[in-house]
């Protein structure tokens, strides 16, 4: 991962997902942001059992899992762990984009109001009472913010916390696009309205871990 310029989540971090999705009994699970399957083979570990025998499965396993992940060679590699693991029956890839993915999610959940568990038009299933998000810091707000309008009553959404930009940045010149670390602070602004409009009605946990906090949104 290091090769490519992906940077894993800490080891913590990823203990204590799998650790939370041992405990919930999710239906209907998302990743967001498959990647090469790093996290991906943790929680399939955890469901299935180790291929080699060597670890028993703990945790009820979802009905249906989705692995959101834009780039298709990485689609690839998903899906060889998926079959390594025997679960093509209940996991599959979807090579696309999760902004692409929530939006016609959302808009066939508006267009079903009566019966939204049922939205027709979405690759979806619902009701989604989980989902992961493990992308870049730089999609990874509009990512949960996204997930959270997905996420149905009492479903959960676990996402890293952006880290608290340092530093003088400067102002942004009119008519200039931002700097990196400009972004950087936008980003992290957006981070907090998240936090602030979900805190209102909803319920938000933080879990201070080694290399970051997790952070889980519970909608009620």
């Amino acid at each position: 991962m290091l090769h490519m310029d992906m940077v894993p989540l800490p080891r913590s971090i990823r203990a204590r997902i799998r650790d939370i999705c041992s405990r919930i009994p999710a239906r209907n699970v998302i990743l967001v942001g498959g990647g090469i399957g790093h996290l991906s083979a943790w929680l399939f570990d955890m469901w299935c059992g180790s291929p080699d025998g060597k670890s028993e499965p703990y945790g009820k396993r979802p009905t249906n899992l989705r692995i959101i992940e834009q780039g298709s060679r990485f689609g690839v590699i998903i899906d060889r762990v998926i079959r390594r693991y025997n679960a093509e029956n209940w996991a599959s890839v979807i090579s696309r984009s999760w902004i692409e993915v929530a939006g016609e999610s959302i808009s066939a959940i508006l267009a079903n109001v009566a019966t939204p568990e049922a939205a027709s038009g979405t690759i979806l299933p619902h009701p989604l009472e989980l989902i992961i998000v493990d992308l870049p810091e730089r999609e990874r707000v509009k990512a949960a913010s996204l997930a959270f309008d997905l996420i149905s009553s009492g479903g959960v959404v676990l996402v890293q916390e952006p880290t608290v930009p340092t530093g003088d940045v400067g102002l942004q010149e009119e008519g200039q696009n931002p700097t990196p670390a400009q972004e950087k602070v936008n980003e992290f602004n957006d981070w907090i309205d998240l936090v602030k409009n979900v805190s209102k009605s909803h319920s938000i946990g933080f879990t201070e871990l080694t290399g970051g906090t997790l952070v889980a949104l519970i909608r009620k």
